[in-house]
């Protein structure tokens, strides 16, 4: 009976061996992983600026374009005011003409 006592003592030591290296190891697994998101949320706040300066890049062309096409519709437009004020330029002066030179209108 001493040895299987003997036999079942061991048994027990080894079992709490195995348990204590599982903690052990998992408690590294742990730290690992920690370690491991620490790194990469450090990496992503370092990129930051780098996103902001990107996303501020493709704000700044977007507005560019805009304005471009703003200002050629404005090209636009006033080319076409310009052509209709030139169409109707000798109405204008003939009806001027009248208005001064007949005090009836």
């Amino acid at each position: 009976m001493d040895t299987t006592l003997q036999r079942l003592l061991d048994a027990e030591m080894r079992a709490e061996r195995i348990a204590q290296q599982a903690e052990a190891e998992q408690d590294q697994i742990v730290q690992a992983a920690v370690a491991e998101a620490r790194a990469e949320e450090e990496r992503l706040t370092a990129r930051i600026p780098e996103l902001h300066r990107a996303q501020l890049a493709k704000a700044q062309e977007r507005a560019e374009q805009t304005v471009a096409e703003l200002k050629r519709r404005y090209d636009e437009r006033h080319a076409r005011l310009r052509d209709m004020a030139e169409e109707r330029e000798d109405e204008a002066l003939e009806a001027a003409f009248r208005v001064m030179t007949d005090p009836q209108l």
